[in-house]
């Protein structure tokens, strides 16, 4: 069984993998909805699903990536890492003057996707197992 971890680090480390899980909804949330607009405004509302496809394409790219890193170099680190590329991708997303632009961006700002989301589901999970008595695994039967 895993050390017990202190109750202070177990709810710093929920609350970043639960900021990082928020980034990545609201990401969504957002893009989702303003998309059509900032393509009309680019002059390319004919290639609207190409932006789709790179974020699509690059997240099917990276999920792999980022699982064998994690085990290679840490969660942590390659989370830090993935973090500060999804940041980089939105504000050149934001500053984004082409269509092909938004795309090559948005591919990019993808790549850290993966890494959240496996985070948040697998990283909740590890933490949970070191404390006997987590909601967590109260909820799923253990």
């Amino acid at each position: 069984m895993p050390p017990a971890v202190p109750r202070e680090q177990r709810f710093a480390v929920l609350s970043s993998l639960m900021l990082v899980l928020f980034l990545a909804a609201l990401d969504s949330a957002i893009v989702a909805t303003a998309l059509p607009t900032i393509v009309g405004e680019l002059g390319g509302l004919a290639h609207l699903s190409w932006v789709v496809t790179a974020y699509l394409l690059a997240q099917t790219i990276a999920t792999p990536l980022y699982g064998k890193l994690g085990d290679l170099y840490g969660r942590k680190r390659v989370l830090q890492i993935a973090t500060v590329i999804f940041l980089v991708g939105s504000a050149l997303c934001g500053l984004a003057r082409t269509l092909t632009q938004l795309i090559l961006f948005r591919g990019l700002q993808a790549t850290s996707f993966p890494l959240a989301s496996e985070a948040g589901t697998r990283g909740s999970s590890e933490r949970s197992s070191a404390c006997p008595r987590s909601p967590a695994r109260s909820s799923a039967g253990s």
